[in-house]
């Protein structure tokens, strides 16, 4: 192969030739390797979608004879992220001769259980529907993927015609059809009639091509695609500009964002109708061209070609009536806006559903929209957790590519809506979502935790994302948060954690994180102020310095926080939590504390006035009150612990085991006591109490409330 034939420019060559040396004579590592380089380029196929196959001899178990396997990606994988055990083997010939008790078309959803029949690796994954459509193919080799380049030719209006030209009758052509067994036999049929092609287009849906040799197939499918997306820009605005031309001209880029942090909650609050929703922005400049263009509210009804893309995005986006330039600061003007336009989108639905359903169809799911566009903003997605929204903003995204290399090269036609229907709500898909896994009890809430980097507030936000919550890490000190990001991360996920600097007694500051939280997840749920710092010293050594340090991060600063969180919570109008880090120091009279402990007294009250004033709003505002977290708490710094042993007239080595001492439980209190005493108020078997104090300090009698 010479550079020259490796060389590409709408798609990524990235085969390793030593890389796959090292796996010669593994048929399926092979496969692996290739499916993880296909699948890392988003151009040549979207998150989960797409599938991949090789054929091998390998020996039976039962006979100890050669016989031929087929691996081909299981249920529910990813090509990108997919390793060995996320591939289904079964033996090729029964799978073959399950042609023999096929009933037709109208009872193909049988034999997917009949899959399980010609299961030869008992240990590997499901099979998914797409098995039979690389089965009744005869190629060692199969690669499936859904090109945005190859889609947009499969649904313009021309696509078979623009196919034969293009490929000089080279790659076949099925017409859509959903898949299945059916779709497997008319692969092999428009193969039979053509023998010579080296792929097949599958109308409105997407591409097989196939080779001898993982490489060949790898080479193959590469080609294919980039000769369609070449053929697309080549056509690009030759005869009608792009969408039709620009309508509209989007925002700066600090307004979109400030417009879009604004917006986001009352957005989420009527996605979450139904279920608590987490939401994902973006003004990928893609979509802007497509917000901005003459033809959006032409083409954004008519919904999207490819099932996979459908299945993500639903049967249309929610176009807003909104200006770039309407004034979105009052919560409830909007609200009253937005709420028609909402109503007509859900009896959109339920008419699309009530038109198109069969006797055993499954009932009615949310009727609430998942893509929602807002002219001179951008794109918002919303979904049961973070990766779903994100994703369906990537699929989005993929149809946006379709409608317009389509539109280039011909006229865009989506999936008629009764073929959109027969997906969305097919049995099938329906038994697959019946076997999710129950969520966990913080599935869906947005959780911003001050000082949350380390010690105390990072224990928090860990356990908090442990339950399923997502995070918004924060710290003054940004290398330090730097690090904290990158450990979630790794611990959790991308789609789980946001970070953002936060300085908690800056007006500007708050409010930017608060914004933050919005525009990475769509508002905030939980606040957890934990931020703070300790002063201990005589009152003749007490500065005012150190006095107003104290106020202004421990009072002045959970006064900021919970103000700017409860503005969200309210547009979001489905209640939340505000938890209150305070200190047995609010309770109790120490010598040497008069600053901290006095501040602490304030934020004890505050929270007490603040679930006085936001119990109607079903806002909880609740107090924990730890004592001596020694490990890993930055209170400890800055001389507090030097202080304390001064008071009580013990060395700092001596403190810990003086704290355990003096508590009726004899414990030593850590970061991650108090994490649990957070999750055990937010968590939801607390969910009619507010106003209360959780005490975590071993038990110290002075410290009773009651």
């Amino acid at each position: 192969m010479s550079a020259a034939q490796k060389s590409f420019k709408h798609v990524s060559y990235l085969w390793d030739a030593s890389v796959a040396a090292g796996m010669a004579g593994d048929e399926v590592a092979l496969l692996v390797y290739r499916s993880n380089l296909l699948g890392a380029d988003l151009r040549l196929t979207n998150y989960g979608g797409g599938n991949t196959s090789c054929k091998a001899m390998a020996k039976d178990p039962l006979t100890g004879k050669e016989t031929e396997v087929m691996w081909v990606k299981g249920s529910g994988g990813d090509l990108g992220s997919m390793k060995r055990d996320g591939l289904a083997a079964l033996y090729v010939d029964r799978l073959r001769s399950l042609v023999d008790v096929y009933r037709g078309i109208e009872h193909e959803d049988e034999m997917v259980s009949l899959f399980n029949h010609c299961i030869y690796d008992l240990a590997s994954k499901a099979p998914s529907i797409d098995t039979p459509l690389h089965g009744f193919l005869p190629f060692k080799h199969i690669d499936h993927l859904h090109p945005d380049a190859a889609i947009a030719i499969a649904a313009a209006k021309d696509g078979k015609k623009i196919t034969e030209e293009l490929f000089s009758g080279t790659i076949g052509w099925v017409d859509w059809q959903r898949p299945g067994f059916d779709l497997g036999l008319k692969l092999r049929a428009c193969l039979d009639e053509n023998p010579h092609i080296r792929g097949i287009m599958l109308g409105s849906h997407g591409l097989f091509t196939w080779g001898d040799t993982a490489y060949e197939s790898y080479i193959n499918t590469l080609e294919v695609i980039e000769r369609c997306a070449q053929y697309l820009e080549d056509h690009q605005g030759r005869h009608r500009p792009v969408f039709g031309g620009q309508k509209l001209s989007p925002l700066p880029k600090e307004e979109r964002l400030k417009k879009a942090a604004a917006i986001a909650p009352v957005l989420r609050s009527f996605c979450s109708a139904h279920t608590r929703m987490i939401g994902h922005f973006t003004d990928d400049e893609r979509v802007l061209q497509f917000i901005h263009s003459q033809d959006l509210h032409r083409l954004a009804p008519m919904g999207t070609s490819c099932p996979d893309h459908f299945l993500r995005t639903k049967i249309s986006p929610l176009v807003l009536d909104l200006s770039p330039a309407d004034d979105i600061t009052d919560p409830a003007t909007v609200k009253e806006k937005l709420g028609p336009q909402f109503d007509a989108y859900r009896t959109m639905y339920a008419d699309y559903y009530n038109s198109c359903k069969h006797p055993d169809s499954p009932a009615m799911r949310d009727p609430n929209p998942v893509v929602i566009l807002y002219p001179g903003v951008g794109m918002f997605t919303f979904a049961k957790d973070k990766q779903t929204a994100r994703v369906a903003a990537e699929f989005y995204i993929n149809a946006i590519n379709v409608m317009r290399g389509a539109e280039a090269v011909s006229e865009y036609t989506s999936l008629p809506r009764q073929e959109a229907f027969n997906i969305e709500y097919w049995l099938l898909e329906e038994a697959k979502l019946q076997r999710m896994p129950k969520p966990k009890p913080l599935t869906g809430r947005i959780a911003l935790v001050t000082g949350s980097a380390g010690g105390i507030g990072k224990a928090i936000a860990k356990k908090l994302a442990q339950e399923g919550a997502c995070v918004v890490l924060n710290d003054i000190n940004a290398e330090r948060l730097a690090q904290a990001a990158a450990e979630f991360q790794q611990a959790f996920g991308k789609d789980i954690v946001a970070s953002t600097p936060l300085n908690v007694t800056d007006q500007d500051s708050v409010s930017a994180a608060v914004d933050a939280a919005s525009l990475a997840f769509g508002g905030v749920d939980i606040i957890v102020n934990n931020a703070g710092i300790s002063i201990s010293k005589p009152i003749e050594e007490h500065t005012l310095e150190d006095w107003d340090r104290l106020y202004d991060i421990l009072v002045k600063g959970q006064f900021l926080v919970s103000r700017s969180a409860v503005a969200v919570m309210r547009k979001q109008g489905f209640g939340g939590d505000i938890v209150n880090v305070v200190s047995k120091n609010a309770i109790v009279a120490g010598p040497n504390n008069t600053g901290y402990g006095s501040a602490k007294a304030a934020q004890a009250h505050l929270a007490r006035l603040l679930a006085a004033e936001l119990g109607p709003d079903k806002i909880r505002v609740n107090t924990v009150n730890p004592d001596a977290v020694i490990a890993d708490s930055h209170i400890w710094a800055g001389g507090w612990a030097e202080g304390r042993a001064k008071a009580y007239g013990i060395t700092v080595e001596e403190l810990p085991a003086y704290y355990a001492k003096r508590t009726l439980l004899h414990e030593t209190i850590l970061p991650e006591d108090i994490a649990n005493a957070c999750f055990a108020l937010v968590g939801g078997l607390l969910s009619k109490s507010t106003g209360n104090t959780l005490n975590v300090d071993g038990g110290v009698a002075a410290a009773f409330l009651r």
